[in-house]
């Protein structure tokens, strides 16, 4: 796990407190960090369950206020990512058609209909949910899915009507992942898959960068999982296990973004946070073409003797019995 322990004196205000999955009272502050990608200096704390391993933030901003910790440059680096994302796409169409073929689908944060697209023309029926009103009138445009506008909670899909619910990269940011998954079973149909990917906090690139892993998203991810933290969640709420597994994915250019920039600013010299970088020239693009091809695999499987990967996969069933 992250090797940065805080001060004996945050534990005060940890005593009497539980944990939001498992109720568990062993609770430890593990680290402090800004964030990083708006390159800004309020100070942001994780907090650890002992029993069950989940990680949160501790406190986190109100509701009302995460729009100033996302803004326009998280939204253009979002987008930036997402457009070249057809590989991506179908691979996690895949990894739930492995275990549904058709059927009623729930993409929760659809976004534009990245995701719900690959499925388009298939016998799926497709349903999302998203918060902007602007975007999801991307995706129904796009898709032709019926997009629910507004919090997962109050999305009105009736028990037991679901074929597969997924969810990528997303569960991290909600406020209530325990009431999440339970809606999510509750909506689902006995037999009905739950595919979900997020970042594993127990991975190999969180205990070698630390506050300076990527990943980490500060303030944006309020819940960090590992494997057996979401394991026992997803069970808590009656969904039943079919894999959980890890993938590769170490993020060492941004981390290392950080680190540099963090270490600029201790002598007095202020670069541009990653939110607002711009994008990089053609002899740099040829570099880290070059490094993208030849060192990063190396250090990606170097990076498997620090722990396992950054970003887990799993796929949960509601019991056919529920």
């Amino acid at each position: 796990m992250l090797n940065e322990t805080i001060a004996e004196t945050t534990a005060d205000s940890l005593k009497g407190r539980n944990c939001p999955s498992c109720s568990g009272a062993n609770l430890e502050a593990v680290l402090e960090a800004p964030d990083r990608f708006h390159g800004r200096t309020e100070v942001y704390r994780l907090v650890r369950c002992h029993s069950c391993e989940l990680v949160w933030l501790d406190p986190a901003p109100p509701p009302e206020e995460m729009g100033y910790h996302y803004g326009s440059d998280y939204d253009k680096s979002v987008a930036q990512a997402n457009a070249g994302s057809t590989k991506r796409e179908l691979f996690r169409r895949r990894i739930l058609t492995k275990y549904k073929e058709r059927g009623a689908v729930l993409d929760l944060g659809c976004s534009s209909g990245s995701f719900l697209n690959s499925l388009k023309g298939s016998d799926w029926a497709l349903y999302g949910v998203e918060m902007s009103p602007t975007i999801a009138q991307i995706a129904r445009e796009r898709t032709g899915a019926d997009i629910f506008v507004g919090d997962v909670l109050d999305a009105p899909f009736g028990a037991n009507t679901l074929d597969a619910v997924t969810c990528f990269h997303v569960l991290e940011h909600m406020y209530s992942p325990r009431e999440i998954l339970a809606k999510i079973s509750e909506w689902l149909k006995p037999g009905g898959v739950f595919v979900s990917f997020m970042p594993n906090i127990d991975s190999a690139g969180a205990r070698i960068f630390g506050s300076y892993w990527y990943a980490l998203e500060l303030p944006r991810h309020l819940y960090h999982f590992s494997p057996k933290s979401l394991r026992i969640l997803a069970q808590s709420v009656g969904l039943e296990e079919i894999s959980v597994v890890t993938d590769r994915e170490v993020f060492i250019e941004a981390s290392t973004r950080y680190i540099l920039d963090d270490t600029f600013r201790k002598i007095g010299i202020n670069r541009t946070p990653l939110a607002r970088a711009k994008q990089p020239g053609i002899p740099f693009r040829v570099v880290r073409k070059v490094f993208r091809m030849s060192l990063l695999p190396v250090l990606n499987s170097l990076a498997s003797l620090a722990g396992d990967g950054e970003s887990i996969h799993a796929i949960f069933r509601k019991g056919l019995s529920k």
